[in-house]
């Protein structure tokens, strides 16, 4: 068996024991990197929102007010007999034109024809007795100038003779008259137009005045419209007033405000108001819905936003303005703005702050603005309710032109 090696024993570890100094060096920087971790966190950067804007730019002063209404004629007329009786025939339907003088409906003229009868015959006893006391007159007047007959004798014959006269001319009157009813007894359009309603029919018996037909004049039509009590003033004076229906939009025909209404209509609140189309095309139908335009011009502008740029706070109106930061743009936004003078890219920044405004009225989804903006400002749009003062922002697209009207502009109906 073999010895084992010879030698020298040690009993010393196999890798050396760190000493005290080295890790109390360890132990230091152990703990300065910890203090290092407990220090103040770097701040967040403050968040930049993306907001909608819009430019401000000066331009006339004109506004355009639609209403939408109905084509209604000028004239529309209930047509009745003058005279009662049972109607024989109707000679017209709905939608039919007519001609001044065209007979619409007849009655029956056979109690007519009798009651001419019966006047024609009292009026012709009448002449006779009229010429028999001519006759007499003459006789009578020759015995007198021969004096074979007394003054007084020759003033009743006289008398007589005056009397006749007048019945004859009462005979003659009333034959007029008769043959005038029955002349009555064929209803006649009193005017070209067309036939809106049909209110009798065959066999019925009507009174006098009692309506049966109803026909609309077309030498004139008009659109009835209800105006906002508090643009009736205004628009009263306008004297640019087009008329075009849904049919056609871009055919626009001259107008004028014939009548408005004193009082206001009990349901919809609005003064109803009649505006006259004179020499209508003859497309222009009744019962179409047609749209006028007042279009009213001014000496001084306004500014309109939209509803959507408004910020309410305390009872007051506030728009945001924008202002851009200042810092130098690059070449190619330096030739944008100078070419369409919008807002440069996206990587725009700015600032925001409220104005207070004055407002008017409101235009569909717009609002005209009376005070605090001025033109070329840039307003914000959307997102009015996020934004605080000095808030930085950044534009979502390029700046679009506000709509400049009337100073005194109004909307809609």
């Amino acid at each position: 068996m073999p010895a084992p090696p010879s030698g020298p024993r040690s009993d010393s570890p196999r890798y050396p024991v760190p000493s005290a100094r080295v890790g109390g060096v360890l132990m230091a920087g152990a703990l300065a990197l910890a203090l290092a971790g407990c220090g103040k966190p770097k701040e967040a950067e403050p968040e930049v929102r993306p907001v909608r804007l819009m430019q401000l730019h000066p331009a006339a002063g004109q506004t355009a007010f639609e209403f939408s209404g109905e084509v209604r004629p000028r004239v529309e007329s209930r047509l009745g007999f003058r005279v009662s009786g049972k109607i024989a025939a109707r000679l017209v339907d709905v939608g039919a034109n007519v001609r001044k003088g065209q007979p619409l409906a007849r009655l029956d003229p056979t109690d007519l024809a009798l009651a001419e009868q019966g006047s024609r015959a009292q009026y012709d006893a009448a002449k006779t007795d009229r010429d028999l006391a001519a006759s007499d007159l003459r006789r009578y007047n020759e015995l007198f100038n021969r004096g074979f007959i007394s003054a007084a004798e020759q003033h009743r014959r006289q008398a007589t003779f005056d009397a006749a006269a007048s019945r004859l001319q009462q005979a003659e009157a009333g034959l007029r008259n008769q043959a005038n009813q029955t002349g009555y007894a064929v209803l006649a359009a009193d005017a070209d137009g067309v036939v809106t309603a049909i209110d009798a029919e065959v066999g019925q018996v009507v009174t006098p005045g009692q309506p049966v037909t109803r026909v609309a004049q077309t030498a004139e039509k008009e659109v009835a419209i209800g105006l906002p009590e508090d643009q009736v003033e205004m628009l009263r004076a306008v004297g640019d007033v087009t008329v075009h229906t849904w049919a056609e939009p871009d055919r626009k025909l001259p107008a004028r405000v014939r009548e408005i209404s004193a009082a206001a209509d009990p349901v919809t609140r609005t003064y109803p108001t009649r505006v006259s189309v004179p020499n209508p095309p003859a497309d222009l139908r009744i019962g179409m819905t047609a749209v006028v335009t007042f279009l009213r011009t001014a000496e001084t502008a306004a500014i309109r936003v939209p509803l959507t740029a408004l910020l309410q706070d305390q009872g007051r109106n506030f728009v945001w303005i924008y202002e851009p930061a200042k810092v130098e743009p690059k070449a190619e936004t330096k030739a944008e703005l100078r070419a369409d003078g919008k807002v440069p890219d996206e990587s725009a920044r700015g600032t925001v702050r409220p104005v207070p405004v004055t407002l008017g009225e409101a235009i569909g989804n717009d609002i005209v603005v009376r005070q605090g903006l001025a033109p070329g400002q840039t307003i914000v749009t959307a997102g009015v309710h996020l934004l605080k003062a000095g808030q930085t922002v950044k534009p979502m697209q390029s700046v679009t032109p506000a709509t400049p009207v009337a100073a005194s502009g109004g909307g809609p109906n």
